[in-house]
C-alpha cells in the first residue's frame, strides 16, 4: 500500500480581493521525490507557507505524515523542515530559541 506523504485538497489562500493560491489539489508519495516549480507569482512560496504552518489557508484542507494541517499545526511543525530562500535571525533571540521556533 503506498501512503501520501503530503494529501492537498482545494487549498486556498486569498490576500483581500487577490487569490494567491487557487484550489489546489496534490498528493505526494512517502519517498517520492517532488520539485515544485513555476514562475514568478505563482503560488509557490504561499503554498509553502501554508504547510508549513506559517499562515492559515483560507479555505481548503491539507494532511502532512498524517497530521491534520488546521488542526495538528505543531506536530508538522515538529516533522517537516524547511531551508528558506533568505535566512535572518531574530537578534532578540538566543540560539537555542531559534531553534525551538
Amino acid at each position: 500500500m503506498v501512503n501520501n506523504i503530503i494529501e492537498i485538497k482545494n487549498l486556498t489562500k486569498k490576500f483581500g480581493n487577490f487569490t494567491a493560491v487557487d484550489n489546489i489539489k496534490l498528493s505526494i508519495r512517502e519517498g517520492e521525490i517532488f520539485g515544485f516549480l513555476g514562475p514568478n507569482g505563482a503560488g509557490k512560496t504561499t503554498t509553502i507557507s501554508m504547510l508549513t504552518t506559517l499562515i492559515k489557508p483560507t479555505s481548503g484542507t491539507a494532511t502532512i505524515a498524517n497530521h491534520d494541517l488546521s488542526e495538528e499545526s505543531v506536530d508538522i511543525r515538529s516533522i517537516i523542515g524547511v531551508v528558506p530562500q533568505s535566512f535572518s535571525l531574530f537578534s532578540e533571540l538566543t540560539a537555542q530559541e531559534i531553534l525551538h521556533i
